[in-house]
């Protein structure tokens, strides 16, 4: 893969590859890139369509925006062109809206794969879905600007694009729940303080920091990093003996690969 490689720009969404650093952009400033069925399945076409070099992936948006959250227009009758409605789909069954919902979230999974690291950078506003997009990344560098909200509750709704989960391990039940029921925003410094946020730095300098962490996770050997990553993100579903036992077999993993011992 060559250096910058553009492997797909479709539906507001570009994802470019250099070496084992791939970034996704978000690519409709005009409207604060405000998210659709077809975003979130160009999403979903991204993680599929990562070269299995990539390492890091970074999550960005342009402008001054994040991501504004769902396009309202989803709830317009006529919704997008080429889409049922949410109104529409409403009126489904059961069972389709549930494969429906559960296709959109799609979107949001992979970026926890153990293979990779992913990080969102995050500026402006992160509204509704855009929340839960950077939420769904391992880690946030954002912007002295930033405003998360999590907005779904005013209009009736909840957060359903896998935002709940990973909100209410950063911040814990009675925050994560007075952030969504409120529809509050969540401005920098809490965000770092609560450990929504890994950093905040000065807008103009997002990028850099966002380069400067690639550049950490990339020092150590990949294995190292994946069962790393792999130990601690399966460790809150574990008992702490079982975590004990299952650092004992990733190490015992990491060792025997180290001196070339094979099964």
């Amino acid at each position: 893969m060559t250096s910058l490689d553009s492997v797909l720009d479709q539906d507001g969404v570009r994802l470019t590859v250099d070496d084992a650093v791939a970034t996704v952009t978000l690519t409709n400033p005009a409207k604060r890139n405000a998210q659709s069925p077809a975003l979130w399945r160009a999403l979903t076409a991204v993680g599929r369509a990562l070269p299995g070099s990539v390492r890091v992936v970074v999550l960005r948006g342009e402008g001054k925006s994040f991501s504004a959250g769902l396009d309202r227009q989803a709830f317009t009758p006529e919704g997008f062109d080429g889409e049922p409605s949410f109104l529409d789909l409403a009126r489904g069954s059961e069972s389709e809206l549930d494969a429906t919902i559960a296709e959109y979230q799609e979107a949001f999974t992979w970026w926890r794969r153990n293979d990779i690291v992913s990080i969102a950078a995050v500026q402006g506003h992160a509204i509704g879905a855009g929340f839960q997009l950077a939420l769904a990344c391992d880690l946030r560098i954002v912007a002295e600007d930033v405003q998360f909200a999590m907005r779904e509750t005013s209009l009736g709704l909840v957060p359903d694009l896998t935002g709940t989960h990973p909100l209410v391990n950063l911040v814990g039940y009675a925050r994560a729940l007075e952030i969504c029921a409120t529809g509050r925003f969540v401005y920098a410094e809490e965000a770092e303080r609560t450990g929504l946020a890994n950093l905040v730095v000065p807008a103009d300098q997002l990028d850099a920091a966002a380069r400067d962490l690639c550049a950490g996770l990339l020092a150590a050997p990949r294995d190292a990093v994946v069962e790393t990553k792999a130990l601690l993100s399966g460790a809150v579903s574990r008992t702490y003996e079982d975590q004990r036992a299952a650092e004992r077999a990733a190490q015992s993993r990491r060792l025997r690969d180290l001196a070339g011992v094979t099964d």
